[in-house]
């Protein structure tokens, strides 16, 4: 039997809830730690600080963190091979750890002999898991960390796992019911496949399965598809956000705010050019420092786009909150001195029904940057106000171009084009 209790309510330890100044001390003396066991024991962060003409001794503060040059995550594959150890990535032997995992790339992930080395548990326990609960793992356990990663948070809480790993849908759905199961840990879209033809078969997804709580992850989750299934189930919905080279970044709490920053890594927001920190509120790229000191990838460059929120979270927990993942670095262009990202267009474009997809096409005729704005809508919709919600939203101006035909757009709906020349 489940000891639920509540599972909006409780924190899985006391760093969650520390006030400002406590928690950057508590980063700072973690960054610190593994700032100094990377410079004494990892030959590429000391190549790397070397080409920045730099020394971990002059990194006194978190406030000069953005001075150590950023690892791209693209450059991993490469440093990897470069020797011995990873490359000398690891400040262990390859032999002391405990898993080596391969992910698409293809990139090797190690994981050290800590517990919870990836530092999903606080995740968990705030997704509403708790001690004793039965859940089924729907991750791989092949090659990739994902299964591994997220079974072992679970048995720090105290929760029993059954690993199913993925597809066969027949099997899942007789585990579940037949187990008892009152978790789920995998992909929104299986759980939605499960469901659909667990009712097929006859079931009644509240009678006959016990599910109260799931964690999902590896795609973005539609708050449609989230709703439909709590409704569905019956049940309580979470996500969070992590790589299988980083191990947990932020996660949500039942508030569904954002998602709060791991207390077990650094985080910044930072341009996509230069890599300094911009203010929250701003969209950039998400770098992350996991306090990792078997495998210090300090200040990696994960290519994803998001921005820290402005507002503080009523559940009580302390950690900034990232707005969700709002695009890729790949995905967005700098024009007249300025970046724009897919996702503000999207908001642009959000006020108006009428568009069924848009396109945004950068271009230089003559060598003068040029905003072109194609929608899909129909040609009667006027185009001022969508011209003044692009401006407003954009700071910049473009030409709308008004289109019926389904074709001129990708098959994604929407997105950006750089179409300059030089």
């Amino acid at each position: 039997m489940s000891e639920s209790g509540n599972r909006k309510k409780g924190f899985f330890h006391e760093v969650e809830t520390m006030d400002p100044d406590q928690r950057r001390a508590y980063l700072w003396d973690k960054a610190r730690h593994i700032l100094n066991v990377a410079g004494d024991k990892s030959g590429a962060f000391r190549q790397r600080m070397e080409k920045a003409g730099l020394e971990p001794g002059q990194i006194k503060s978190l406030d000069d963190w953005h001075l150590i040059p950023a690892l791209p995550k693209k450059d991993l594959v490469h440093l990897q091979t470069a020797g011995p150890d990873l490359g000398g990535l690891l400040t262990c032997p390859t032999g002391r750890l405990r898993h080596i995992y391969m992910s698409p790339g293809p990139i090797v992930d190690p994981e050290a002999r800590q517990r919870d080395y990836w530092g999903f548990a606080e995740a968990f326990y705030a997704a509403g898991f708790r001690k004793s609960d039965i859940v089924q793992m729907t991750f791989s356990y092949h090659f990739t960390p994902a299964g591994l990663m997220m079974e072992e948070p679970l048995h720090e809480i105290g929760c029993a796992v059954f690993p199913a790993g993925p597809g066969n849908t027949e099997g899942q759905i007789e585990a579940m019911t037949r187990l008892g199961v009152t978790g789920y840990v995998g992909m929104a879209s299986f759980l939605k496949i499960i469901a659909d033809r667990a009712e097929k078969k006859g079931l009644d997804l509240r009678k006959d399965f016990r599910l109260d709580v799931a964690f999902v992850a590896a795609e973005r989750l539609a708050e449609s598809l989230r709703t439909e299934l709590e409704d569905r189930f019956s049940m309580q919905i979470r996500q969070g956000y992590g790589t299988a080279d980083l191990g947990c970044i932020a996660y949500e709490c039942p508030e569904k705010k954002g998602m709060h920053l791991s207390s077990r890594c650094y985080v910044e927001i930072c341009d996509p050019e230069t890599k300094k920190p911009l203010p929250a509120g701003q969209t950039g790229e998400v770098v992350v420092t996991p306090f990792n000191p078997d495998y210090p990838l300090i200040r990696l460059a994960t290519g994803d786009l998001s921005a820290f929120s402005t507002q503080q979270c009523p559940c009580g927990r302390t950690a900034p909150l990232l707005q969700g993942i709002l695009g890729r670095v790949d995905d967005i262009i700098k024009i007249k001195g300025q970046f724009v990202y897919p996702a503000q267009v999207a908001e642009a474009m959000a006020g108006f029904p009428g568009i069924r997809a848009w396109k945004l096409v950068a271009t230089n005729p003559g060598g003068r940057d040029r905003l072109s704005l194609n929608i899909l809508a129909s040609r009667e919709m006027d185009t001022i106000p969508v011209s003044r919600a692009f401006q407003d939203k954009i700071k910049l101006r473009a030409e709308i171009v008004i289109s019926d035909n389904k074709a001129d757009f990708s098959d994604a709906g929407s997105g950006i084009e750089d179409l300059r020349t030089w």
